[in-house]
């Protein structure tokens, strides 16, 4: 048994230094962060904040990335900030991008598999093709996230200059993956699909030191909800949206994205194979009348 001092020090060995910046020095690569108002973007700005050495932006609409990444640096003059347009479900893109972060940087320490596509269709009215479709974007992505950043997250040495394997890859997928009733029929599949492959990565990973979680985001006003928003306010019926959650409002990408970030970082250096519910509460209880013990 270690002595209380002993003890202390080894527990605050494994904290951030106040003074040191949760990514710092970190290379990081994010897809899907090409919207005027997403989780990708809020992302990227969330952890420039926290010192990263560099932040791929990427999405497979490269129109907005230049801006973003001018911005961004702009503002964090120490974070080298690199647009690319990369489809997260092309084999080629996405060991491409991780090359590309490879032979830059020697490192690669944070790939944030955010890429995602929306459907409200159910069994009835659902096309196959489009179902397909929804299912290779929102799961396909993170295999092939998970497959080339875990094998560029290994290596060691050189002028990356880390020691050891490490790393953290994060999946955005969705309370609709954890309980049925909050997306359409493929959407919810994919997103469940999306959990189990961060799960099984997390094992298949096994004794690498490299981590594989998923976010899960309740309704979030972000480019994919904007007809619900946009409909919701011609209405002016806004501030029912997210009523059925106990917080009862609708969340905000900013607060994704710093669950990201605390899962891209060392403080959550034992979490893993997890899918942490963002959603002010929507999946913690059976639907019942408040204050109702009757279903």
């Amino acid at each position: 048994m270690s002595s209380p001092k002993a003890r202390i020090n080894q527990i605050t060995s494994h904290l951030t230094n106040d003074s040191q910046p949760r990514l710092d020095g970190l290379v990081c690569i994010i897809t899907g962060a090409g919207s005027e108002i997403g989780i990708g973007r809020a992302t990227a700005w969330i952890f420039a904040k926290h010192g990263p050495k560099a932040i791929y932006v990427t999405d497979c609409q490269y129109d907005l990335l230049p801006s973003l990444a001018k911005d961004i640096q702009a503002k964090y003059p120490s974070v080298t900030v690199i647009p690319k347009k990369v489809d997260a479900t092309s084999e080629a893109d996405v060991s491409g991008v991780v090359k590309d972060a490879i032979d830059a940087f020697g490192r690669l320490d944070v790939f944030f598999a955010n890429a995602g596509s929306g459907s409200v269709s159910s069994f009835v009215d659902g096309d196959a093709s489009a179902c397909m479709n929804i299912m290779r974007v929102n799961s396909l992505s993170v295999f092939l996230a998970i497959k080339f950043a875990s094998g560029a997250m290994k290596i060691t040495g050189g002028k990356g200059g880390k020691e050891k394997s490490s790393g953290s890859i994060i999946a955005t997928a969705s309370v609709a993956g954890i309980r049925s009733g909050a997306g359409g029929a493929g959407y919810s599949a994919a997103k469940a699909a999306a959990v189990n492959f961060v799960q099984t990565g997390a094992c298949h990973l096994a004794g690498t030191n490299i981590r594989v979680n998923a976010v899960c985001p309740g309704l979030i006003e972000t480019n994919m909800t904007k007809i619900v928003f946009d409909s919701a306010r011609a209405r002016q019926t806004v501030d029912r949206i997210g009523q059925l959650n106990p917080l009862q409002r609708f969340g905000n990408p900013e607060e994704v994205a710093n669950v990201v970030a605390f899962l891209a970082s060392n403080e959550s250096s034992y979490v893993n194979g997890q899918a942490l519910a963002i959603d002010g509460g929507l999946s913690a209880s059976l639907p019942v009348r408040p204050g109702k013990w009757i279903m």
